[in-house]
């Protein structure tokens, strides 16, 4: 008996390694990455299926930007403005003493 294992799997690619600031977070903790999808054959790839597209993604928040058409570095918006800031997620506004938003519960 004979058993053939292949598939498409995925796998990263960190395209550029100097840490970027993350949108969402403010942190310096944002990396581009690339994910393409590769044929395998027990477990091992072979080739290239599909390129993916360059996606900037923070150790802390995940995937953030999708949109690298500008290398500029985004302000978290609670350094924007003097007001209260707004919740990059859901738009609500929130004290500028919180981390998390009370609403969405994402990271300010």
């Amino acid at each position: 008996m004979f058993f053939f294992i292949a598939g498409i799997q995925p796998k990263t690619k960190v395209l550029d390694d100097t840490p970027k600031m993350c949108p969402v977070c403010g942190l310096y903790r944002a990396r581009l990455k690339r994910i393409d999808h590769y044929f395998s054959v027990f477990f091992i790839p072979i080739f290239r299926v599909k390129k993916g597209e360059p996606v900037l993604v923070c150790d802390l928040c995940g995937p953030v930007s999708s949109d690298m058409a500008s290398e500029r570095e985004a302000v978290p918006s609670r350094m924007k403005t003097g007001r209260e800031p707004i919740c990059p997620s859901c738009g609500s506004k929130v004290q500028a003493d919180f981390r998390f938003c009370p609403y969405c519960g994402q990271r300010l």
